[in-house]
């Protein structure tokens, strides 16, 4: 019996794959030196687009749910804005754990919370669970992405090459694609099977993500050290600090007076606990040192701030302003997408960063005049011609910045780098949100677009001021020709 069991534990260890992992059918090949590990690509970039589906279907389910629940349009406004808040929030400290704990685990954990909050949603009962149910969702697609940056980051140490441009473009490209079709593909799911189909989908794809970690994503040891902590405090007070804003932001009023002052003390509270901890949960200190980092979160709030004050002012004005039905006004919007993708495709694998975000800031001034040209009995060819327009900063923009944040950020923060680089995209959303809110109080009229132009053209033209004098922003680029 002793031999018999011998002989099968040997039979047993040569069928497990090394490092004791058990997933998968076949054990993990090495890449090849220099060449980045393609098997990862398929769960970076799945998980990366989760956020983005998510935030993009929801669009053409608020009408069903309010309907199925009795809800007026403000209260399902919150299954949007819940996401964004946890997103926001959710995103620079799911980067700071996979910083310290590998991205693997992160991962993993919150592919399998999309996954429940998916189920959540299919079976909630009432408005209250479907909007934990995209808190949940919030939370548990905020990790990918800082997951996918940290896996970029670690393939490029490997491999010796210091700009994989063709991975971050892949991650951009994804994210826009999904973001594109996703309210079709939300009313393809809503037609076959009602409105709970929007969240219900996030189980296949979080199983399909889950399989993919556990055959794809190595195994790293975590950084952290078993005397340090993390920084619950910080990252309540940061909390705080974002959620007072947004809710501010979203709607502004002297009625929400105590809001920025909850900001404001949020804020301090927040900046005198990351000078003083040790381990600080943002190294404040560490931020300001690098200017060009600071100037890179800059312009992600500028940029986007441009850009979901067109997407969301051009689009309500076409149905309202210009009198056209939503379908039409869809297929007006369609050549702006595919017009960022190109852009996006075209330039992604080009090293060069400021040269993109020069010509993505021209662009956006040029798009927010072009929008002062328009009154209700514009030509289609012209509306289509404006879109065209807005669509190249939208496919330079932020592939720029991402680009700069990889080479800006701390290799050994990359993540949470990331993470804050997602936050302030969705501070420019809220404050596009805020300024459509402004310009049409009582609805999309020309001429609150040509005051929405006006306040696009000042937020372009201070973006083309933060990016003309960064000169960092060249040597990044001249840096990643000279090593790739």
């Amino acid at each position: 019996m002793s031999g018999s069991a011998t002989l099968l534990a040997r039979l047993r260890a040569r069928r497990r794959p090394p490092g004791g992992q058990r997933f998968g059918r076949r054990p993990e090949r090495p890449a090849p030196a220099g060449e980045f590990n393609r098997r990862l690509l398929a769960p970076m970039v799945l998980g990366s687009v989760l956020n983005p589906i998510n935030s993009s279907m929801i669009a053409v389910a608020l009408v069903p749910v309010g309907i199925a629940f009795g809800a007026p349009p403000a209260e399902t406004a919150w299954l949007v804005t819940a996401l964004y808040l946890a997103t926001a929030v959710g995103q620079p400290v799911l980067g700071r754990l996979v910083d310290d704990y590998g991205p693997r685990r992160l991962y993993l954990a919150g592919t399998a919370l999309v996954g429940l909050a998916g189920l959540l949603g299919a079976l909630a009962p009432s408005l209250g669970l479907l909007v934990a149910a995209r808190v949940l969702l919030g939370l548990g697609t905020s990790a990918a992405y800082p997951a996918a940056m940290h896996l970029t980051r670690s393939e490029a140490e490997r491999t010796g090459r210091s700009s994989p441009t063709g991975v971050l473009t892949a991650l951009a490209v994804a994210g826009q694609t999904v973001a594109v079709i996703g309210p079709t593909f939300g009313g393809l799911l809503i037609g076959l099977g009602g409105w709970r189909t929007v969240f219900a989908v996030n189980v296949p794809l979080s199983l399909t993500c889950l399989a993919l970690g556990l055959s794809r994503l190595p195994a790293a040891a975590p950084r952290r050290n078993r005397g340090d902590r993390l920084d619950h405090t910080g990252i309540a007070l940061f909390a705080a600090l974002l959620l007072t804003l947004m809710l501010f932001v979203m709607k502004p009023g002297t009625a929400r007076w105590y809001l920025p002052v909850l900001t404001v003390l949020a804020a301090a509270g927040f900046a005198v606990r990351e000078t003083r901890t040790r381990t600080p949960f943002i190294d404040l200190r560490a931020l300001a040192r690098n200017r060009p980092l600071v100037a890179t979160y800059l312009r992600q709030v500028l940029g986007n701030t441009g850009t979901y004050a067109f997407l969301y002012g051009y689009t309500q004005w076409l149905e309202e302003g210009r009198g056209l039905g939503a379908a039409t006004a869809g297929l007006v919007l369609l050549p702006l997408s595919l017009t960022g993708l190109a852009v996006s495709a075209v330039t992604g694998r080009s090293p060069a960063v400021r040269g993109k975000l020069v010509a993505g800031s021209v662009f956006q001034m040029a798009a927010a005049a072009a929008l002062l040209l328009l009154d209700p009995a514009s030509p289609v060819v012209l509306l289509v011609a404006v879109g065209l327009l807005a669509g190249v900063p939208q496919g330079l923009t932020g592939l720029g910045n991402q680009a700069a944040l990889y080479h800006q950020a701390d290799p050994a923060a990359i993540a949470s780098a990331a993470g804050l680089l997602r936050t302030f995209m969705y501070l420019g959303a809220m404050a596009a949100s805020a300024a459509n809110a402004a310009y049409f109080p009582h609805g999309a009229t020309t001429g609150g677009l040509h005051h929405l132009a006006l306040f696009m053209l000042g937020g372009a033209g201070l973006l083309f001021l933060v990016v003309l004098p960064d000169r960092s922003l060249g040597r990044v680029g001249a840096a990643a020709r000279r090593r790739n």
